[in-house]
Parts: structure tokens; C-alpha cells; sequence
């Protein structure tokens, strides 16, 4: 039986659990589970970035898709300004930590399709919307 010293082990079950987390968020992005919000379009939760600061601070990112965006049969711009508001609320502020850092600011993201963060893509619809926390809710900020 090889023997691993403890730095070996604790760099074995880094390595083990960093391609858990991959697998995990591989599986998360492909769930096929549609998220409720106000004017019934299909919305899929994509991913959460919160390794990134915004201008405010610590600033949690969630990610979703909304196939229908940018088609005929697109929902207005106040319904999805009203889904933005309700995934704020509803979906992303139940999933904030209340312990550690928190976020100075909520940023939701709706495309019609999932591109790389950052990417522009003149075929792809997109809206984002910032929000602080006060009082246990989400507050729309101008960007």
C-alpha cells in the first residue's frame, strides 16, 4: 500500500472535488427545469458567477436562457423587466449565502440563447438588470 503524505492527500481531494464541482455545474447548466416568472415564458437557470466584483463590490451573476426572446412570440420589454424582478427575488435571493461576504449587488442576465460571459452576439437577445439587497428584497439599480 503507498503511503501519501498529507499535503498529497489534500491535494488529491482538491483535484477530486474540483471535477466534482465541474461535473456538478455541467449537469446544473443542462437541466432541463424551466424557472417560473410572471409572463410564463420558458426561462432555464444557466450559472452563477460569484468569483467576480461589479462597481458596487461583491456582485453574484445569475445566468439565465429565455428561448423565446428576440422571436415573434417574444414577451415585451416590461414583462421581462417584470421576470427580472421576479428571478431577482424569487430565484436568486433565496439561493445568497447568509454567511460570509455578501453581495452589494444581484445581477440578472436573459438571453435567448447561452454564450460565453462577456461575449457580445448581435444574433442573441440579451437583457441585464442590477439590483441591490435592502430589506430582504431585490431593488432595480441603474446600471
Amino acid at each position: 500500500m503507498k503511503r501519501v503524505s498529507g499535503w498529497g492527500l489534500a491535494a488529491a481531494l482538491a483535484g477530486l472535488l474540483s471535477v466534482g464541482a465541474a461535473k456538478a455545474q455541467e449537469v446544473a447548466a443542462m437541466d432541463p427545469t424551466t424557472v417560473p416568472v410572471p409572463s410564463g415564458q420558458e426561462v432555464h437557470w444557466v450559472e452563477t458567477l460569484h468569483d467576480l466584483q461589479g462597481p458596487a463590490g461583491l456582485t453574484l451573476r445569475f445566468r439565465f436562457v429565455a428561448p423565446g426572446l428576440g422571436t415573434d412570440s417574444a414577451v415585451s420589454p416590461e414583462q421581462v423587466e417584470d421576470d427580472m424582478q421576479a428571478l431577482c427575488n424569487d430565484y436568486a435571493l433565496p439561493r445568497v449565502s447568509n454567511t460570509g461576504p455578501q453581495p452589494a449587488q444581484i445581477v440578472i442576465s436573459l438571453s435567448s440563447r447561452a454564450i460565453p460571459f462577456g461575449s457580445a452576439d448581435e444574433t442573441v437577445a440579451q437583457y441585464f438588470d442590477a439590483f441591490s439587497i435592502v430589506d430582504g428584497a431585490c431593488v432595480w439599480e441603474l446600471f
